[in-house]
């Protein structure tokens, strides 16, 4: 039996390996990782993370081949297969800081990994990394090696949260980058080939250099939150103009060449992800000597910034150039529907732009837990080593905990609320009795609507005044002051 060990229990880990011994029940895989908390939730019936499906595949496979271990070590050295996929965070100090992987989890792993291994081994980076990270890993295996053969591949993830599990079970592409100039490099990539090639078909298998596979996910990333920056900076002008941005990029994506997808303006993109690559490929451009291919990518993430403060501004300006005092609901707070992840959040952005007004703020979103909204808010950058599972507790910041109420329902948050501030596009918030909140609310009542799922005439007929991304003005945000 072939054995596979996945150090790193979080968002790619766990619902990547749940999949794999699903569908290769064959294969034992272990997914270990040091916090206690989190593989006890792994263990248990409420899973660390929130994702469509993840509960019926890990139910299926626990406890049969596939096991949850904080016997790190104990693990690696039986596998035959070990996927590393820990955290890559942005350096916050230091030479690269704000720009710079920190690899510090990475090169921990891999001398653990050569420490306890008695036998060769195929490491699979899952992590996203920077190009010519498997050069690094490799420098460190072979230099501790003990007579041990090791082969690095890289296999990056393309996960979407949300849509993770389904994404898994039908990918649009499976890569697999490795040494293909050696005899070694080329039977590792056969080797975990043959794992994906239980359930995905051989055509959508893609192998490659360890360098194109590293750079294929920075770029892949780079070019989506691109699309979104690029439709979000068309929504500024359409409201400017009195255009609608839904009609416009539904109009630019029937272009076969452009395709629909990733061009739904909003409040700006979040997630583990896109910022944290992008500014990675900006940094690797600056070290070889490319800045103007950096400060192309910079521009995207300016964009998204931009975008943010364009929506704070817009609210404040409208009601009256003050919320101080006043109750705001935020309807929303992790970065997409359909998942807990508070990653970079723009909730985060619009809340801390809001507090500096001094708003208060009701908050409720359906997953997102109490404590992780309190420590986002509090923290003056996020905290990329905090994963769900994770011991959390509620800080002491007086000016976010006097300022901030959280509440379990979008009735509750709304309530006597001056303005209603939609940053999630949960699929209930499109369903709400909004004539029921309009009436529980004092008047003029707002509405902001950062993803656009609300039906704006029905909500001016009921009487609110409505701001929606990118599309025409209400009659009385007109005549409110022009905003910063």
């Amino acid at each position: 039996m072939v054995k596979i060990c996945c150090i790193g229990a979080g968002y790619v880990g766990g619902p990547t390996m749940a999949v794999i011994a699903l569908k290769c029940p064959s294969i034992e895989v272990a997914v270990v990782d040091i916090s206690v908390s989190r593989i006890r939730a792994w263990n248990s019936e409420k899973l660390p993370i929130y994702e469509p499906g993840l509960d019926d595949v890990v139910k299926k496979c626990r406890g049969k081949n596939l096991f949850f271990s904080n016997e790190v070590e104990k693990n690696v050295a039986q596998a035959d297969i070990v996927f590393v996929s820990v955290n890559t965070p942005t350096k916050t100090s230091g030479l690269g800081a704000g720009k710079a992987a920190d690899l510090t989890y990475w090169e921990s792993a891999a001398r653990m990994i050569a420490d306890v291994s008695k036998s060769s081994k195929i490491v699979v980076e899952k992590s996203t990394v920077p190009v010519k990270t498997a050069e690094a890993i490799e420098k460190i295996l072979t230099h501790n090696n003990k007579g041990i053969e090791f082969q690095i591949l890289s296999n990056p993830e393309f996960l979407a949260e949300g849509t993770a599990i389904a994404d898994l079970f039908d990918p649009d592409r499976v890569l697999i980058g490795g040494r293909e100039e050696t005899q070694g490099g080329l039977k590792a990539i056969k080797t975990l080939k043959d794992v994906y090639a239980h359930w995905v078909p051989q055509e959508r298998i893609i192998c490659t250099n360890l360098w194109s596979a590293e750079l294929s996910k920075l770029a892949a990333n780079a070019f989506l939150a691109q699309r979104i920056s690029s439709v979000n900076s068309i929504s500024a002008l359409c409201e400017a103009t009195g255009a609608n941005v839904t009609q416009v990029s539904y109009s630019v994506g029937k272009d076969s060449r452009i395709g629909p997808k990733f061009l739904s303006a909003s409040v700006g993109f979040g997630g583990s992800c896109f910022q944290k690559d992008i500014l990675n490929l900006v940094y690797i451009c600056e070290c070889n000597g490319l800045p103007e291919v950096a400060n192309y990518w910079k521009q995207v993430i300016k964009i998204n910034d931009y975008q943010k403060k364009r929506f704070v501004n817009r609210l404040v300006s409208s009601m009256f150039n003050t919320v101080s005092g006043k109750k705001i609901a935020i309807l929303g707070f992790s970065f997409k529907k359909d998942t807990g992840d508070t990653r970079e959040t723009p909730a985060i952005d619009v809340c801390k732009g809001l507090l500096s007004d001094r708003a208060h703020l009701i908050i409720y979103d359906p997953q997102v837990a109490e404590a992780q909204m309190m420590m986002d808010l509090s923290l003056p950058k996020f905290d990329w080593d905090s994963q769900p599972g994770s011991p959390m507790q509620i800080p002491t910041d007086e000016s976010v905990s006097q300022s901030v109420k959280v509440v379990h329902n979008a009735y509750e948050a709304t309530k006597d609320a001056h303005a209603i501030c939609i940053l999630t596009e949960w699929d209930e918030f499109k369903n709400l009795d909004y004539k029921k909140i309009y009436d529980n609310m004092p008047k003029p009542a707002y509405v902001f609507d950062g993803r656009n799922v609300v039906d704006v005439g029905k909500l001016r007929q009921i009487g609110f005044i409505v701001y929606a991304i990118g599309k025409p003005l209400d009659p009385w945000l007109k005549d409110m002051p022009a905003v910063a």
